[in-house]
């Protein structure tokens, strides 16, 4: 827990901001929003394994103002876009975002509370939520969130720090605090000497001795109506703030800065999608899909046989944007697996459902440790010599040919499509696209992570870049090549998934459709395809028949890979 605070007035009024962030937008299982209980009526939460450490006793008084800011400064609109050119959060990513708070508030407002909406930068948001309550009286600030680890969330936590601070007046002072969350484990329980600092740079050994040794905590009840109560003045305060924010306002799209092409493009779902009928961003939805994949359709158990599928919403949990957003918690989900191996069965599906939960966690602790190492075109194995440094090619050409979905290589670009139409994208298909960006095509990785930032619906800072770091080689892990040709044949034997995002291909014999290159000029013509520079279907961007430099190649072959 990392604490700020300045000398005040032990008589002032206490004030208890709970400013929620893009990632825990939820009531249960919320450490942050627990220690604003907490400071807010002097009750200490249950002291779980993974939770928020037990403070020390608050001479708070009961009300908690909870607020959330849409970013338009850093993060949503159309205009806002990272150094490499992509949008910060793309409108498909927004309007879940949009979706999420909305029910976040409903859920407030249910238990007697609500949730303040502003647009704009958070640091000004709460610092004039504190002057409109400074307008009234002296008061103590208390402003509480999630702890985050990566350098763009440090930099909004400085200056709101430093807003802060400016708009304290003679007597009264704020404290500003945030809490880990998000992952299942709490940091001060794993067992490394140092902590997060002292994980291993590889998941294996992490996997063993986390599972070996540490035990997964009990979720945090959601507070009760009474804790989560509101100050009695709370429209005043928010009145007597200058800035653009509201009880009852929730922005649009437009509001947040998307034009209209950008919000006509998520103006409807794609009926090829793979996320479940009619979802939603938000708490809500995501408790639902949870009870809904294990309980209701009894998916859990065969999850490690299925989860390798790239068509439905049923071949795996589809849990990862609602975690990405916080709307569901990881221990939830893993109280529910044991839950369940307890009343049904246990297998390896029941194990990998949170094995891969632990990943998650691990990508957040591996950010906390290596810092903005996972962002830099280097990696975390530096400027050192390593067998995975490759000088770097950026044409971009081939990365928007990449990014449309039209390199020649099918399984690749049904992929890229796929994203591009719902946002969403398999594990698997991961794994292949970003292989073929960083080693077949030898691109600067940076451009696949950026570029998953803007379109993935299921964004997640750490596990995002940690991948793409990761699935270039610079973690310093065994770089591994995924063969395309060979992964769509073992993944997608009869074209299926092909044919359903490349309707182009739909008449080419199984034998060809993962390798339509190899057609004859006639067999193209029985087909009613054309395979070519500037025809229907591009020609391989890559020459299939050369393996990249850096697995050793130079010459004629198919390579080596999964």
């Amino acid at each position: 827990m990392a604490k700020t605070s300045n000398n005040g007035d032990s008589n002032a009024r206490p004030l208890n901001i709970h400013w929620f962030r893009q990632t825990d937008l939820r009531l249960h299982d919320n450490p942050a929003l627990c220690r604003s209980v907490e400071l807010s009526t002097g009750k200490k939460a249950k002291k779980v394994v993974g939770a928020a450490p037990t403070p020390s006793s608050s001479m708070g008084s009961p009300g908690i103002l909870p607020v959330f800011v849409f970013d338009t400064s850093r993060i949503y609109g159309s205009n806002v876009r990272s150094d490499l050119g992509c949008q910060k959060c793309g409108p498909r990513r927004a309007q879940f975002v949009l979706d999420a708070i909305a029910d976040l508030r409903s859920n407030l407002e249910k238990r007697g509370s609500g949730l303040i909406v502003a647009v704009g930068k958070p640091e000004k948001v709460l610092a004039e939520m504190a002057k409109g309550a400074l307008a009234q009286s002296s008061v103590n600030v208390n402003v509480v969130c999630q702890e985050e680890v990566c350098s763009e969330e440090l930099d909004v936590d400085k200056a709101v720090r430093a807003e802060l601070a400016k708009a304290m007046s003679k007597g009264s002072k704020f404290n500003f605090e945030t809490v880990w969350g998000s992952t299942m484990y709490d940091p001060e329980s794993l067992p490394f000497d140092g902590d997060v600092m002292g994980i291993p740079d590889t998941f294996t050994p992490f996997r063993n001795k986390v599972e070996k040794n540490c035990e997964i905590g009990v979720p945090l009840d959601v507070p009760s109506d009474a804790e989560l109560k509101m100050p009695n003045d709370v429209k005043s305060i928010v009145s007597e703030s200058k800035c653009h924010a509201s009880l009852d306002y929730m922005p649009k799209l437009a509001d947040l800065g998307y034009s209209r092409e950008d919000i006509e493009s998520v103006s409807s779902v794609d009926s090829r999608s793979a996320m479940p009928e009619n979802y939603r961003g938000g708490e809500t939805f995501a408790l639902a899909r949870v009870k809904d994949y294990i309980w209701d359709k009894d998916l859990l158990k065969v999850y490690f046989d299925t989860r390798n599928g790239m068509i439905g919403s049923n071949y795996s949990t589809k849990f990862a944007p609602w975690l990405a957003h916080g709307n569901v918690s990881p221990r939830h989900i893993a109280q529910e697996c044991r839950r369940y191996e307890k009343v049904r069965v246990e297998n390896k599906s029941t194990y990998w459902v949170v094995f891969e939960l632990l990943w998650r966690d691990y990508f957040k602790f591996f950010a906390k440790k290596q810092g903005n190492k996972i962002f830099h075109l280097g990696g975390t194995i530096g400027k050192g010599d390593h067998v995975n440094k490759r000088k770097w090619g950026m044409d971009p050409k081939h990365v928007q040919a990449w990014q449309d979905g039209m390199t020649g290589y099918p399984l690749v670009d049904a992929n890229m499509r796929e994203l591009a139409a719902t946002g969403f994208m398999s594990n698997r298909g991961r794994q292949n696209v970003c292989s073929f960006l960083t080693i077949d095509m030898n691109m600067d990785w940076r451009y696949g992570g950026d570029y998953f930032e803007e379109t993935l619906l299921d964004y997640d800072v750490h596990s995002n870049w940690g991948n793409w770091c990761s699935g270039a080689g610079m973690t310093g892990g065994r770089l591994n090549r995924f063969n395309i040709v060979k992964q769509s044949k073992d993944y997608d034997f009869g074209g299926e998934y092909v044919r359903l995002w490349c309707p182009e291909l739909k008449n080419v014999p199984d034998k060809f459709v993962h390798e339509p290159w190899k057609m004859s000029d006639a067999l193209m013509e029985e087909c009613g395809v054309k395979v070519g520079p500037g025809r229907d279907y591009p020609s391989p961007i890559v020459d299939p028949t050369i393996t990249p430099n850096i697995m050793g190649g130079g010459g004629r072959g198919g390579g080596r890979g999964g």
